[in-house]
């Protein structure tokens, strides 16, 4: 099959052997893949990103660099083609999506993060049937391959605990804090005040239901928020990922708040815990989705509850991911690029 393929700290695109199902397990198409900023990070990181996951006893980012790597874990897809010992629910021609993880015998990997089980940038996967979601025929193809990053966002609100004096600031409107200001949106929150310095993305945080959308070069994130939220509790989603917001955010929010970190950042950073202390600040890291955040986010798509399709600003074949993820790094451009391999 066609691919995209980490290797050498390189997206190359190349033909690789087909992937192969084995019990349990679905042979589906690819028909479209998101480009998460994970992956971005991967392309630069994987290394570090592999090392910590296996300290955390993480089962899910686990690569040897030395062999090929096919990412994409934001997919929608076509059944092809069932392994033995399934029990064959859904049928052949189906569109469905699908948790990223696979089982296997020596236990659970991450799709897309692993060596072994290719990733949706490229032709071919292999799923987990029990994983698999059905789409139906009036939920479009493109907002189906959306669900997993819209999880990321109803898990880090979960994750929030918000209670009804709290008013949510989202930091960053990339995918990730879209996400979040359409997960905030879903759970009837108000007003949600979102800051990005790209235009493009304040207004998409604008269509997905933020009151307020903010020009950090205008007016700081906090200023706007305490103009805003009267006597509320600051909870704010920090979804930017760069070193030193986190320390900036602990020195700018008042006292009381909760800060949830849904931004990777993959470089040391450095906080004073005094000011944490001063403050009673809660900082919450979240990471991933629950099954059952991934399903609410796939309904929620699936029934016009969430409109993402502005969010969709690009698709590309195999032998362009490597241009994009150099593109990718300008947020003016665009939002969220799909792979649709097939191409």
């Amino acid at each position: 099959m066609r691919a995209a393929v980490m290797r050498g700290g390189e997206i190359v695109s190349d033909t690789i052997p087909d992937p192969v199902p084995s019990a349990g397990q679905v042979l589906v198409k690819t028909l479209a893949c998101g480009i998460c900023g994970s992956d971005l990070h991967a392309l630069v990181h994987a290394a570090e990103m592999s090392a910590l996951a296996e300290a955390a006893g993480s089962p899910f980012f686990s690569m040897d660099l030395e062999r090929d790597v096919v990412m994409g874990h934001e997919f929608c897809a076509e059944i092809v083609e069932f392994g033995p010992g399934t029990s064959q629910t859904l049928k052949k021609g189906d569109r469905v999506c699908s948790l990223p993880i696979v089982f296997h015998p020596g236990g659970v990997a991450g799709i897309g993060y692993s060596n072994d089980f290719p990733g949706g940038y490229g032709e071919l996967m292999v799923l987990s049937e029990p994983t698999q979601l059905r789409v139906s025929d009036d939920f479009s193809t493109e907002e189906a391959a959306l669900t997993e990053p819209m999880a990321v966002g109803i898990h880090a609100v979960a994750k929030a605990n918000l209670q009804p004096a709290d008013v949510p600031l989202v930091v960053g409107c990339g995918p990730v804090g879209l996400a979040v200001v359409a997960a905030l949106r879903l759970a009837g929150r108000e007003p949600i005040i979102a800051a990005d310095f790209s235009a493009k993305r304040r207004g998409l945080a604008e269509h997905l239901g933020a009151h307020l959308v903010v020009d950090p070069k205008q007016q700081t994130a906090i200023e706007a928020w305490s103009e805003e939220a009267g006597d509320g509790t600051a909870v704010i989603f920090e979804c930017v990922g760069v070193p030193g917001l986190i320390p900036q955010l602990m020195f700018d929010a008042p006292p009381g708040a909760r800060i949830v970190v849904a931004g990777v950042c993959m470089e040391d950073d450095r906080i004073q815990p005094m000011v944490g202390i001063y403050k009673e600040i809660n900082l919450q890291f979240v990471l991933g989705y629950t099954p059952e955040e991934f399903n609410a986010a796939f309904r929620a798509l699936g029934e016009g509850k969430i409109d993402a399709a502005p969010l969709i600003t690009g698709k590309v074949g195999v032998d362009e991911v490597a241009d994009f993820f150099q593109r990718l790094k300008s947020p003016d451009e665009h939002a969220k690029v799909l792979v649709e391999p097939w191409r």
